[in-house]
């Protein structure tokens, strides 16, 4: 299986289907910025959407009827708490931090995914840990100078960092899941499973389902129809076929599309001595994955 390998990069549609999610997640951070729905509520409504659309698809393919399919639902469940806990972190950075510096330590993701990997028995080279220390010290200098700015700015850094791994965890038990299931079926109960996450914690935070501007309600359909579908089910589609590790590596990218729309759609100029470190991360996560050779 393609995946075996963890190093090989995307071919043919894979290309095309991270590109396009590359633009549709891009698309998140700027947009829950300008969100002021309840963070419980925004991840909600914005699951259920995802998992309403792929509904369809799923109920056509019936993947249910097999142990190893069931097992694979469990694990689709599982999936879906892991992106409920990353999506708290990543939209409570957002509205604590600035979006290129939220997006830029969520980048971290595929230095948690390859890290993993290697705990599960894979092997990586000591080269590669040369730019997990690069990565590292780019994360010091980012979190420093918002800590610098502001202890909120700092808290943002830190829910964004907890996200990342929680990404990699969700990255990784998907492409475990969809061994077995379609992505229509796995992204249909994981998303569905997310949404279900975040239900009761809408109630314990007494926040509101309902009763928003319609302004509100423009932008949740901009985030289901962008990063939810657009985003991460291209992702998954991609982890059929290419690894965790590096359809992570992908996500990369995200971060000078989020934060070129932050400036185009809101205003929001990161600061001079984020950008340095925005530089590193970038540079140590991608040698940190392109040089770990890794084996299931």
């Amino acid at each position: 299986m393609a995946t075996d390998d963890h190093t090989a990069l995307p071919e043919g549609r894979d290309i095309a289907f991270l590109s396009l999610g590359v633009i549709g997640i891009g698309t998140s951070g700027p947009v829950i910025a300008l969100s002021t729905m309840p963070v419980p509520t925004l991840i909600f409504w914005r699951n259920l959407g995802g998992a309403l659309t792929m509904l369809p698809f799923a109920l056509k393919r019936k993947e249910w009827r097999t142990q190893e399919q069931r097992r694979a639902i469990l694990w689709s469940c599982f999936a879906g708490a892991l992106l409920a806990l990353h999506f708290i972190g990543f939209f409570i950075a957002m509205r604590f931090t600035s979006v290129a510096a939220g997006t830029a330590l969520t980048a971290m993701q595929p230095v948690f995914a390859a890290a993993f990997l290697r705990l599960r028995g894979g092997v990586i080279p000591h080269r590669a840990w040369i730019g997990m220390a690069i990565a590292f010290g780019s994360v010091l200098l980012i979190t420093g100078v918002d800590l610098h700015l502001s202890f909120r700015s700092f808290l943002g850094d830190l829910a964004a960092l907890v996200g990342s791994a929680l990404a990699a965890g969700y990255m990784l038990v998907g492409a475990h899941a969809q061994r077995a299931i379609s992505t229509s079926t796995y992204t249909a109960v994981c998303y569905f499973f997310c949404s279900l996450t975040a239900f009761p914690m809408v109630f314990m935070a007494q926040y509101s389902f309902t009763g928003f501007p319609a302004r509100q309600w423009l932008l949740l359909l901009a985030l289901i129809a962008g990063a939810q579908i657009l985003g991460h089910t291209m992702f998954n589609l991609s982890l059929k076929r290419v690894s965790p590790a590096v359809v992570s590596l992908i996500v990369f990218f995200e971060v000078p599309v989020s934060a070129i729309l932050a400036y185009w759609w809101i205003g929001q100029r990161p600061s001079a001595g984020t950008i340095p470190g925005i530089v590193g991360l970038l540079i140590g996560c991608a040698i940190f994955v392109l040089r770990s050779k890794v084996a299931e």
